[in-house]
């Protein structure tokens, strides 16, 4: 990454995002992705830790998570394009709280970022987890703080309506 990791740009952000999101484009969300992602990009990779830095100082500069509702933290960084393989791109942090119950038509690829050690996301440590098509989950952190980074095939999701 040419940036400095104290003055990544948004657009900085999504270079870096799009490295991995073109290398994913086109292929089968499932199992096999979740473990190609964490053998070639996972949490001891180079890769991983400037995208650990880039989601922190994103956040530290105020452009990446801006919003806020229930003690979750949340923003779309990007949305779907052909750059960035089809996928959008957002990033959110929560701490030992569940998440919106949703679904995701096409499926969701999300890369978990722990702020303190053991956090889980959707019981998933540092690294890589892979929905597939039609799949749904209320995201849930436990065991502390995590940041996920969600990509989302044609920036797709359905949130779950609550019955009155």
């Amino acid at each position: 990454m040419e940036a400095r990791a104290s003055d990544i740009s948004p657009r900085d952000f999504h270079d870096l995002v799009a490295e991995v999101a073109r290398s994913i484009a086109g292929r089968p969300l499932d199992a096999d992705l979740q473990d190609w992602l964490n053998t070639h990009y996972g949490a001891q990779s180079p890769y991983y830790a400037a995208l650990r830095q880039a989601c922190a100082t994103g956040v530290d500069q105020g452009w990446l998570c801006s919003r806020e509702n229930g003690g979750i933290r949340w923003g779309r960084v990007h949305e779907a394009s052909e750059a960035l393989g089809g996928f959008s791109v957002d990033v959110v942090e929560m701490d030992r709280v569940a998440g919106p119950h949703h679904t995701h038509p096409l499926g969701e690829v999300d890369l978990v970022l722990p702020l303190d050690e053991g956090a889980l996301f959707d019981g998933h440590g540092a690294g890589w987890c892979v929905y597939g098509p039609g799949s749904a989950h209320s995201p849930t952190v436990t065991e502390g703080a995590a940041r996920v980074l969600y990509l989302l095939p044609q920036g797709q999701i359905q949130f779950t309506r609550r019955a009155a």
